[in-house]
């Protein structure tokens, strides 16, 4: 069990990602290529990136490995948004910290090649890691970024729903199905049984599309502690790679509400049913009926969470919007 103990002034600089974590996914993926867990989910992306491997395939999972501890500095204590920045903390990480980090992993499995150099901190290990972390990026992650993104601002979504109708405790409580929140501590499910206290830090909350089972919590001495939970998975996330509109779907796509309503979704980041049809000025049902065209046509995804139905954009509807605006 994991237990996050929270003040007020905690509460009040809790924060939700705007949006998926390069580095988490990275780190959070490696562990599940590795794992064997939820087989109906991620074998399809297992058999896509195996067949795949270079040279990150040997050591890359040695410093991440699917149980024990990972070195906190590939998940910097920022939120980056992109590779690019993620890997620019990374390997700015200061050499003693990493030189802490790769102790820490020693004390489960012996450091050797890539690994020992990067507990040496030389520059030899540090460009290791940065080619093998984006070498391992464009073949895991980047072929599957969009409906990764598009899983993760569904969540989001449904998160600060929740946010909005209970405050940030009904919030923390909806974290994961076995959450349980009892002022001033959260807890949650975890590997081992564990303390954390924020003491007026506040926590970073990250939602992660290969995190599973239970989150993943950063060591509590880090100066913003971070949280990783699972987001709500579909189990034909890869069956839904090559998903296009339709010409048929595409020509009822057309008018003006149904483009005001998909700019709507792109525009809130999310919006529930009820929520999109007082933007656009319409009734719920009519809401509804131009949600499942643009459903259909592949633009957005829908989950229901209660008793509400919430739409996110998916990357075809934000090409469809880019491409209306540079016409």
């Amino acid at each position: 069990m994991l237990r996050i103990h929270f003040t007020g002034e905690d509460l009040e600089r809790t924060r939700l990602a705007e949006g998926p974590e390069p580095m988490w996914e990275v780190l959070l993926s490696l562990h599940k290529l590795t794992d064997g867990q939820a087989r109906m989910v991620f074998d399809g992306w297992r058999r896509e990136v195996h067949p795949k491997r270079a040279s990150w395939a040997r050591w890359l999972p040695l410093i991440a490995p699917p149980t024990g501890y990972s070195p906190d500095f590939l998940t910097p204590a920022v939120e980056a948004g992109s590779l690019e920045v993620g890997l620019d903390h990374v390997l700015s990480t200061p050499r003693r910290c990493i030189r802490m980090d790769i102790a820490r992993l020693a004390r489960e499995r012996r450091p050797s090649g890539p690994t020992a150099e990067l507990a040496d901190g030389g520059r030899t290990g540090l460009r290791w890691l940065e080619r093998a972390l984006r070498d391992y990026h464009r073949v895991a992650l980047a072929p599957f970024w969009d409906r990764i993104r598009s899983r993760v601002l569904t969540d989001l979504t449904v998160r600060r729903e929740d946010q909005r109708r209970g405050g940030i405790e009904r919030m923390l409580a909806t974290l994961h199905p076995r959450a349980r929140w009892s002022a001033p501590v959260l807890e949650l499910p975890y590997p081992t049984s564990r303390d954390v206290h924020l003491d007026g830090r506040g926590l970073r909350i990250i939602p992660s599309f290969f995190c599973w089972g239970t989150p993943y919590a950063l060591c509590d001495v880090d100066p913003i502690p971070a949280l990783a939970y699972p987001v709500q998975q579909d189990l034909n996330w890869l069956a839904d790679a090559g998903c296009r509109p339709s010409e048929r779907a595409l020509t009822a796509l057309l008018g003006r509400t149904r483009a005001t309503v998909l700019s709507i979704i792109a525009a809130e980041g999310g919006c529930s049913t009820s929520g999109l049809a007082r933007q656009a000025g319409v009734s719920i049902a009519s809401a509804s009926q131009h949600a499942t065209v643009l459903r259909e046509a592949g633009l957005i995804t829908s989950v229901r969470h209660g008793g509400s139905v919430i739409h996110t954009i998916r990357h075809p509807g934000q090409a469809v919007l880019e491409g209306s605006a540079a016409s």
